[in-house]
């Protein structure tokens, strides 16, 4: 009698669950359809976005060689390298539009439009959406554009931060702020921090030895 009363129940839940998936296919179907649909959406937007990292890689790439060439053509070449990382800064993946607007401000100065380049590196300090290493980079270049131009008190707001000890600028921006030191007649102030420099073992060669000749003229 056991064996009936479960084979019976067990006719029931079948008979059951056939009345439901009859009544709730079509819902089940769209769920199905929904999931899959999810999953190939973001598929296809990892490869979109792919795809368009992919292409302003190589759009930059080619801007950067234009940017660099020399002789005849290079009039030619650097406005069209400034017009493909103008397109970059506008429509390219986060990374390449900051990359694009700070190769773009180097040409600029390259050329002698100081304030094109100007107006571009102030632009990507002030983008929040931007790397905050790309930002710092930037408003190093700003101020060290205009050292012996800019109201000193200005500039040294700018460099201040980005000499704070552990950041990635730290000892370029000591040297701007010793070079600011000289232009306010600020002589023991500026010794004080080439000597720091020129006995930093973390800072570039360059920058130490830097340091040092000017230490030596200093103390001539």
């Amino acid at each position: 009698m056991p064996d009936i009363f479960d084979e019976v129940e067990e006719d029931l839940r079948a008979e059951r669950m056939r009345h439901l998936l009859t009544r709730y296919a079509g819902v089940v179907l769209t769920l199905a359809l929904l999931a899959i649909g999810g999953v190939a959406g973001w598929q296809g937007w990892r490869w979109y976005e792919a795809r368009q990292d992919r292409t302003a890689a190589q759009t930059y790439v080619s801007a950067m060689l234009e940017a660099e060439a020399t002789g005849p053509t290079a009039a030619a070449a650097h406005a069209s390298a400034l017009a493909a990382f103008d397109a970059l800064a506008r429509s390219a993946p986060p990374g390449y539009r900051t990359l694009a607007r700070l190769r773009a401000a180097a040409l600029d100065a390259d050329n002698g439009h100081a304030a094109a380049a100007l107006a571009l590196w102030n632009a990507v300090a002030a983008d929040h959406e931007a790397d905050p290493l790309l930002r710092g980079l930037a408003s190093l270049l700003w101020a060290s554009r205009q050292l012996d131009t800019a109201d000193p008190g200005l500039l040294a707001a700018r460099l201040r931060p980005l000499a704070m000890p552990g950041g990635a600028w730290r000892t370029l921006a000591e040297e701007d702020l010793a070079l600011l030191d000289l232009r306010q007649h600020r002589t023991a102030e500026a010794k004080r921090r080439l000597t720091n420099l020129m006995q930093d073992t973390t800072a570039p060669g360059g920058l130490r030895q830097r340091a040092n000749a000017l230490l030596a003229d200093l103390n001539g």
